[in-house]
């Protein structure tokens, strides 16, 4: 049977260690989701935390400017519907 490996950020390119995609990937976000089901605020800011280093991780690597669409990212699927 397969191991579970968690859907974590490889820094500083903030790709998922496991699936390669953008971090957080669908995997990451139904684990955050479903680890904050009960504080949906500590996780807004657990991500906002995030974004802020993501933000400077990814300028690092890009010229010193950090990509386009990074709240959406990481901050605006995890707000409450």
């Amino acid at each position: 049977m397969p191991r579970y490996r968690p859907h974590v950020a490889a820094r500083p390119s903030w790709r998922c260690r496991v699936c390669g995609a953008a971090w957080p990937c669908s995997p990451a976000r139904l684990a955050l989701l479903g680890e904050y089901r009960e504080d949906r605020t500590a996780l807004l800011v657990y991500l906002g935390t995030l974004l802020g280093e993501a933000m400077t991780d990814l300028a690092t690597l890009h010229g010193g400017v950090a990509p386009h669409g990074l709240t959406e990212r990481f901050v605006t699927w995890a707000r409450a519907r």
